[in-house]
């Protein structure tokens, strides 16, 4: 005679798997969580984009201001609403010129459907519309009345400022920032 407990191992047991629906429940749960989660790295990768992107204009105040202490220069940023590029003050004419031959000051574009908003003294500046417009121009020399929006004088004083780098298709912003004293700050739209 066979012991009961072999014979009830060896019957098939018809509870102890899983159901069709069960199966395809769990992959649509699965599939779920796997878009919301490449749907947020794609945003994260965008504001990425805007960090990076306040990164490099701090690096290149940074550069300009040790340029212009180190070589007794005073530098400009003009600011676009699409781009930004550097200028230097010649004294002896007492114009402002478009920097030459330096690739770190040329003109720059921001990535599409983005654009600044500067603020001096908590008032919004309007700013021209088309870095490439500006390019079109001949900017090299500039008119007698033309003054920079940010000044990086040789003093190593800079013009303090907030600038909004802001994409327009979801309204996400970095701001950066310089104080009185110089200090330069990053921060996001939800600092």
């Amino acid at each position: 005679m066979i012991p009961s407990d072999i014979s009830a191992a060896a019957r098939p047991s018809h509870g102890s798997g899983f159901t069709l629906i069960e199966v395809l429940v769990v992959v649509v749960i699965i599939g779920i969580i796997s878009a919301v989660v490449v749907l947020g790295l794609g945003n994260l990768g965008d504001d990425r984009e805007l960090q990076t992107e306040a990164r490099r204009i701090t690096s290149l105040i940074e550069m300009a201001s040790d340029e212009a202490t180190f070589q007794g220069r005073d530098f400009g940023l003009e600011l676009l609403q699409t781009g930004y590029r550097f200028v230097e003050h010649e004294p002896l004419t007492g114009r402002w010129n478009e920097v030459l031959g330096d690739d770190l000051m040329r003109l720059r574009q921001l990535a599409q459907d983005t654009e600044f908003q500067l603020f001096l003294e908590d008032r919004r500046v309007l700013l021209d519309i088309d870095a490439a417009e500006s390019a079109r121009n001949d900017h090299t020399d500039l008119s007698q009345d033309y003054l920079p929006h940010i000044l990086i004088l040789s003093s190593g004083d800079i013009t303090p400022f907030r600038l909004e780098i802001v994409r327009n298709t979801d309204r996400a912003s970095v701001t950066l920032g310089v104080s009185a004293s110089g200090e330069i700050t990053v921060g996001t739209s939800d600092d």
